[in-house]
């Protein structure tokens, strides 16, 4: 047979000879750029996104309506008002919820205290606020770096038991106050009947004198308070509106003051305004409260931050009471502009729950 002959891989090849091909080797492609340049575009989408929400004017809770009695009574209001509070007793009272859920123990309790001196009188005139009062609104001012002036207005049956004889004997001594008579009570608290139906409180006399002789509209001069008033949803029942800031920063140190650090905290020290109205509906409490701060980013931060620690205290797992997480998931937070709402959909069964608990 014949032999096969095995290459000389060791000869040296001719000039006639090619090469063989080898595989050309490719530089790798390089990938920075385009990650870069996605990264860019997302941020970019996210950033605008952002100042979208930031600037997007939310749907709010339609208003109702101011009666136009109280209109009046807040028109002739003095001044510019550091703080409005009204509770609608009487609508309270009439509600399903006052009747069926709450306890007696609080339906019972005394509405306020007015001092040792004004609670006696009260007690000898047979006068229970939590019973005799319909309406009350006050205003407050702040004069100096303490003082308080408030002038107010008491509607209902407390009105017809405190008429002049009743506060004649009662008080420190009485004065004419622009046509009407007017009773010192006590040092920071005068009365003045208006009628059968209704009592003007103030700080003063001349707080009354000013209410009895209006200049000008409240809403007209009081531009701060009657924005708060107007977004304010539920008016029937309970509201109030904190248009000072150092009065905002008083009730933030009344609600932290066991905890110093709390002030610091999701720019709770930044707030300008405060409101907050609640309805006492026929299935549960339903309320809402409006911070307002100076700028739209110090809102979403504080939003943002609000809405994370109500996430983290409902979940499973943490300290916080099972009472306490129900009633946190019926809160909702959303950042309005320069404003953090705050709204609450509370149903009854919460309460009756947390009452059988007790």
């Amino acid at each position: 047979m014949p032999s096969r002959k095995t290459p000389n891989l060791s000869r040296p090849m001719s000039g006639n000879e090619s090469m063989p091909a080898t595989p050309q080797m490719q530089a790798p492609k390089k990938k920075g750029p385009k990650v870069i340049a996605t990264l860019f575009v997302i941020f970019v989408i996210i950033a605008a996104a952002g100042w979208f929400w930031i600037n997007w004017e939310k749907p709010r809770i339609a208003p109702e309506p101011l009666s136009p009695e109280l209109t009046t009574i807040i028109q002739n209001m003095p001044g510019i008002s550091d703080a409005m509070i009204y509770v609608g007793l009487k609508d309270i009272r009439e509600s399903k919820f006052w009747n069926e859920v709450v306890p007696d123990s609080i339906k019972n309790s005394p509405l306020l205290s007015l001092g040792k001196r004004t609670d006696s009188l009260m007690k000898a005139g047979n006068i229970n606020l939590t019973n005799d009062l319909d309406t009350l609104l006050v205003g407050f001012q702040r004069s100096g770096r303490k003082q308080q002036n408030y002038i107010g207005i008491a509607c209902g049956p407390v009105a017809r038991k405190a008429q002049a004889p009743f506060l004649k004997s009662a008080s420190l001594q009485t004065a004419e106050v622009a046509g009407r008579q007017a009773y010192e009570i006590d040092s920071t608290l005068w009365v003045s009947p208006m009628g059968t139906n209704r009592l003007a409180i103030a700080s003063s006399s001349n707080m009354l004198e000013k209410f009895f002789k209006p200049s000008g509209h409240l809403f007209e001069r009081d531009s701060t308070t009657a924005s708060l008033i107007r977004k304010t949803p539920y008016k029937s029942h309970v509201w109030f509106a904190l248009a000072s800031p150092q009065w905002t920063a008083g009730a933030l140190q009344s609600i932290t003051s066991q905890n110093r650090d709390v002030k610091s905290v999701g720019n709770l020290n930044r707030l300008q305004q405060i409101s907050m109205s609640v309805k006492f509906d026929d299935n549960g409490l339903k309320g809402q409260s409006e911070w307002v701060y100076k700028d739209r980013q110090a809102a979403f931060f504080a939003s943002t931050f609000l809405w994370g620690a109500i996430k983290l205290s409902s979940i499973s797992g943490t300290r916080t009471s099972e009472s306490t997480k129900e009633l946190l998931k019926h809160l909702k937070v959303s950042q309005n502009l320069e404003s953090v709402i705050v709204t609450a959909d509370l149903p009854e069964t919460i309460f009756k729950k947390s009452g059988k608990k007790e």
